[in-house]
């Protein structure tokens, strides 16, 4: 299927506008979420370690660090902790990475700490094989790429703020332009529909239709007499070519002698006054030899 370039033009403004006015904003996962999954992971930890009676604490956050904290002592193995972890974070989708901090309950003092930027697992463990001892415990966890701090979140809604008053102040020439090239479109199906018609003959702005003898300009109605329209006819089926006065005078008047002769001259006359209104549009004297209807494209 043929498409024209003013359509192709048309339909990709009108897709750069529709991904222009689409908002930027960043996908924020629920606190809630973020929140249950971090109570799993202190509950997956407790089992790890053999405790399935003891309470995972309120969840803390502070400027994006998670605390899980619990109410009793536990013992970890580094490596059981970091696949725990991991699993859970990659499952519950809240982080595409974190960091990692076991500090002590009293001092704050952190036993075992590591890193994680991939979740398919390419990433160095450090100590993950010596086991650390009974102790209280809390989990401090950074995740990444998850939820924004605060200052994140002010950004995002000034970045929204920023778009939306972008939007506004490009939505008026969008739809301008998009009403510009829609008549474009129209004027050019409705020309496409009128060279179609083989009863219509476009003469630059004129459109003559030899059916009714009507000859227009830019919709408006010219008039024309019988000969006057059979003339134009003679001329435009000819245009840009020389057509002798006797070629001229036999299919429009046929032998009628001298005086239709010098008429001829006369409804040349009055075709040309009629036409002058598009200066691409002229019927010229070929001396000694007859008219040519000349067009420019």
């Amino acid at each position: 299927m043929h498409i024209s370039p003013l359509k192709i033009v048309f339909l990709s403004f009108l897709s750069m506008f529709l991904l222009h006015v689409k908002t930027h904003a960043q996908v924020l996962i629920p606190d809630e979420h973020i929140e249950v999954s971090l109570r799993m992971i202190g509950h997956q930890i407790l089992l790890q370690a053999g405790d399935s009676t003891s309470r995972v604490l309120p969840i803390r956050e502070e400027q994006g660090k998670y605390k899980i904290s619990f109410d009793t002592e536990f013992a970890f193995n580094p490596d059981t902790l970091v696949h725990t972890v991991n699993t859970l974070v990659k499952d519950t989708g809240i982080g595409m990475g974190y960091n990692l901090q076991v500090a002590t309950c009293e001092t704050g003092e952190v036993v075992y700490s590591y890193e994680i930027s991939d979740l398919e697992g390419k990433n160095i463990i450090p100590c993950a094989s010596r086991d650390v001892p009974m102790g209280c415990y809390d989990l401090l966890i950074i995740l990444k790429n998850a939820t924004p701090t605060e200052a994140e979140h002010a950004e995002v809604a000034m970045n929204e703020v920023k778009d939306e008053d972008d939007q506004r102040k490009y939505i008026p020439f969008a739809l301008g332009l998009m009403i510009f090239i829609g008549v474009l479109l129209m004027l050019r199906k409705r020309r496409k529909a009128v060279n179609e018609d083989p009863h219509v003959i476009s003469l630059g702005r004129f459109l003559f239709d030899t059916r009714t003898a009507a000859l227009t300009l830019d919709g408006d109605l010219i008039e024309l007499s019988g000969k006057e329209a059979e003339l134009l006819q003679v001329l435009c089926e000819k245009a840009n070519e020389t057509i002798a006065r006797d070629v001229i005078l036999n299919l429009v008047w046929g032998d009628e002698g001298d005086y239709v002769g010098r008429t001829l001259d006369v409804f040349i006359s009055k075709l040309r006054k009629k036409l002058e209104k598009d200066p691409k549009v002229k019927i010229v004297n070929i001396r000694g030899v007859g008219y040519k209807l000349l067009m420019d494209d």
